[in-house]
């Protein structure tokens, strides 16, 4: 058992296996109070003027206590993190971070920008760890770019991937779980699919261009020639079709 979790672990892709690490060795840290996750959670105030600026950062792995939501989101986490750069983004790993960095960086400036509106900064106030949330915008680019494939929700009922996020949000106000936190990762993961996708077949122009200093970080990725837009989101072949 313990060897097939380690293999499994090894052949994770490079972004998915060092998320998923921080993100465990974080949590395991602070639930046996080694690391305190009030030197964690995002402040603006002690990013600006303490110039905490890891925050920015480290508000992204820490998924609260142990628990079921904690595996449920690691499962996720492991999944769809590694589905998306085993395969759309498949050797592309300096696109899939800087996915990842455009992610985080919409979702920290929604946080921050509601904070200042009337009537609305009381509920972005309480949202101080987002990692939760740049999970969920995982979830929905992968369901974007296969929109397709047929799942099935505890066995309760089928689906296609492309309402996984609107099944996964109703599921979270059923369980209680605030509705903030997942929509933050459906506005995030919208946003990147529209730069990356929409826009670019309407107009021609790609304007979510990995920087060339992200680029040389995986200079030895093994190019990958991308398929053509139209062809992205096209229907499977009907023996995918059915695939669980």
């Amino acid at each position: 058992m313990a060897q097939a979790v380690e293999e499994w672990y090894k052949q994770m892709p490079v972004i998915t296996r060092s998320y998923l690490t921080a993100a465990v060795v974080t949590t395991i840290g602070c639930s046996l109070d080694i690391i305190s996750p009030y030197h964690l959670y995002l402040n603006p105030i002690l990013v600006v003027k303490q110039y905490q600026f890891w925050r920015l950062v480290t508000n992204f792995l820490y998924f609260r206590k142990m628990d079921l939501d904690f595996l449920f989101h690691m499962f996720f986490l492991a999944r769809y993190c590694k589905l998306l750069e085993e395969n759309s983004f498949r050797g592309r790993t300096a696109d899939f971070l800087y996915m990842l960095l455009f992610g985080a960086s919409v979702l920290t400036g929604i946080v921050l920008l509601g904070g200042m509106i009337p009537y609305l900064s009381e509920s972005f106030a309480k949202i101080i760890f987002l990692s939760n949330s740049l999970t969920f915008m995982m979830v929905y680019v992968w369901s974007k770019q296969n929109p397709f494939i047929h799942m099935s929700f505890l066995g309760l009922f089928t689906f296609t991937a492309a309402y996984l996020p609107w099944v996964l949000l109703g599921f979270s106000v059923l369980v209680g779980a605030s509705a903030w936190v997942d929509l933050l990762g459906m506005i995030a993961g919208h946003a990147y699919y529209f730069l990356e996708d929409v826009y670019p077949r309407m107009t021609g122009r790609r304007p979510l261009k990995t920087p060339s200093f992200i680029k040389a970080l995986f200079a030895d990725d093994t190019v990958v020639v991308a398929r053509p837009a139209n062809v992205r989101f096209a229907p499977p072949p009907a023996e995918e079709l059915h695939q669980d």
